[in-house]
């Protein structure tokens, strides 16, 4: 009797670096130059980065795919904060985690009583600096976060996401010559990526 063929080798587990690849990889499509910095500074390569967001959408839509606050846990770990907070009317939970490409910024999930996730993406700090944004100069690639910009900018007005990970606002800013525009942002995982004046999508 010949020899047993061998057992398929576990896959390797999913780490907060697979992860960060995974947030990377949404945001290539806007702004591929700051995504092949930051992967290099992770010391990923492009298969690295390909392969992350292979098995995370795999983990994703698996029918056998624990829920998303397990998910989360498992792949970042436990949260370095947890912290209350209070959205129309219904006390959750905010989990949040740091992320060493984003020194300033973190991963933040909303999770209701009943565990489920209400939104997952990128947060400025508790202690870290706001950005000044006070026009249109001041939106480049990676400068903000949805709240930030529309604390900035008020009153913006939500737009809906052209993909689950994606949202926009809609809101006016003044150039550098203090003529207002019409502008549209797009955010992906949280972070701002693009912005249109003219109040087009961008």
């Amino acid at each position: 009797m010949g020899p047993m063929p061998s057992a398929k080798p576990p896959a390797s587990p999913f780490t907060p670096l697979d992860f960060q690849l995974v947030l990377l990889r949404r945001m290539a499509d806007h702004n591929p130059g700051l995504v092949e910095d930051a992967r290099h500074a992770l010391g990923a390569s492009p298969t690295d980065l390909r392969e992350a967001n292979r098995r995370w959408q795999a983990m994703v839509r698996s029918p056998r795919s624990r829920p998303a606050a397990a998910r989360y846990r498992s792949v970042l770990g436990t949260p370095g904060a947890v912290l209350p907070r209070r959205v129309g009317g219904l006390d959750c939970e905010a989990w949040q985690w740091p992320l060493p490409l984003w020194p300033d910024l973190r991963f933040e999930v909303l999770v209701a009583p009943d565990r489920v996730v209400w939104n997952a993406w990128l947060v400025r700090a508790p202690g870290a600096p706001a950005p000044a944004l006070r026009t249109l100069d001041d939106l480049t690639p990676w400068s903000c976060t949805v709240d930030e910009a529309a604390r900035a900018f008020a009153p913006a007005r939500a737009l809906e996401g052209t993909a689950p990970t994606r949202w926009g606002l809609a809101f006016t800013a003044a150039d550098g010559r203090g003529v207002r525009h019409e502008v549209a942002a797009e955010f992906t995982w949280g972070l701002l990526q693009r912005v249109a004046a003219g109040g087009r999508r961008p």
